[in-house]
């Protein structure tokens, strides 16, 4: 495909102001096939784990920290979806796909706070886990609403001053010539290579990041699982293994999801098939795994269950009692 070049003079060089978006494929009739499929699965996204929030919000029984954290989670789904899913559904109804410099620093700087957040925070989760299975009588003192807080606040704040520094370093290099960005959105990797000055020092800071935040986190994770392990086995009924391995197992299964997808499109070494394939495991933890998080945390959770349910009933039975309400006033009337 022959490059798009927008640049602006700059003294004796030009620069790039506009990338290029190739984009899930190049081909007209999947796109609009994949259009209303894409479309849908951001309304669920958005809708599920709205419904989520408001019912944690709404559930006087379920404001513990893990459901304080589940909130979050869902939160930091929703914008990361967000920043990604309305810009691709509106290039596949588009002949060329372009965004500007601009446009493309803040999709990128979006997603990168979010995904780095969400780290932390599944590492919060984790570490609340091993509190609750590991010092269950002590779990309400520790896990205290102020330390919660904090701790939200933690992960918000560590993903957005290491996305923003991975985006300053990024974005300040020269861009002169080739802006073909081979992906259906702003991934750094990807833009850097597309840069005529020395990347030194933005790869740096992209590994940095990498090594403190992501692998910071799942090493967090791993030793938060290694001491559930070693409380879990210290349990002598099996049933009451079974429960203590209950409580993870959503938060496991999300984890799981999350770093593997991740660590393998970027750690995988780069070909052009392999290209294919990073978009279709990048598609996997950028679109689907956020609808993904609700339905994990919901279908095998008692809680979350019953908790709707309740909900459900309170209008059922406010109409029925609406409708008692009105018969016994006509019956007075007619009397």
């Amino acid at each position: 495909m022959a490059t798009s070049r927008p640049m602006e003079w700059n003294g004796n060089h030009s620069s790039v102001t506009m990338f290029v978006l190739l984009g899930l494929s190049d081909k007209k009739e999947l796109q609009l096939i994949l259009f209303p499929i894409f479309l849908g699965i951001y309304l669920v996204t958005l809708i599920w784990n709205l419904g989520l929030i408001l019912l944690i919000r709404m559930e006087s029984y379920l404001h513990t920290p893990m459901y304080f954290f589940l909130c979050f989670l869902s939160f930091i789904d929703i914008c990361y979806s967000s920043s990604i899913s309305p810009r691709m559904l509106s290039d596949f109804l588009k002949n060329e796909k372009m965004i500007s410099f601009i446009s493309c620093a803040t999709q990128y700087f979006v997603a990168a706070w979010m995904a780095l957040a969400e780290c932390c925070l599944l590492a919060t989760m984790a570490y609340d886990r091993y509190v609750a299975i590991g010092n269950p009588l002590q779990y309400s003192a520790i896990m205290v609403p102020d330390l919660c807080g904090k701790m939200v606040a933690g992960a918000y704040v560590s993903g957005f001053l290491s996305s923003l520094s991975q985006t300053i370093s990024c974005f300040q290099l020269y861009y002169c010539g080739p802006n073909v960005i081979q992906h259906f959105f702003c991934d750094l990797p990807q833009i850097i290579s597309l840069s005529c000055s020395n990347p030194f020092t933005t790869q740096m800071t992209l590994l940095l990041v990498a090594i403190v935040v992501g692998f910071g986190s799942l090493f967090v994770i791993l030793l938060s699982y290694g001491f559930i392990a070693a409380s879990v086995l210290k349990i002598s009924s099996g049933k009451g293994r079974a429960k203590a391995f209950n409580t993870c197992a959503s938060h496991l299964a999300a984890v799981t999801l999350y770093y593997g997808t991740a660590l393998s499109v970027y750690l995988s070494p780069k070909s052009n098939q392999s290209m294919k394939w990073d978009k279709v495991l990048s598609m996997f933890y950028v679109i689907i795994i956020p609808i993904l998080n609700p339905l994990i945390y919901s279908l095998r959770n008692k809680e979350i269950k019953e908790a709707l349910k309740r909900l459900i009933k309170r209008p059922t039975a406010l109409c029925q009692n609406s409708i008692w309400a009105g018969v016994i006033t006509m019956q007075g009337r007619w009397r």
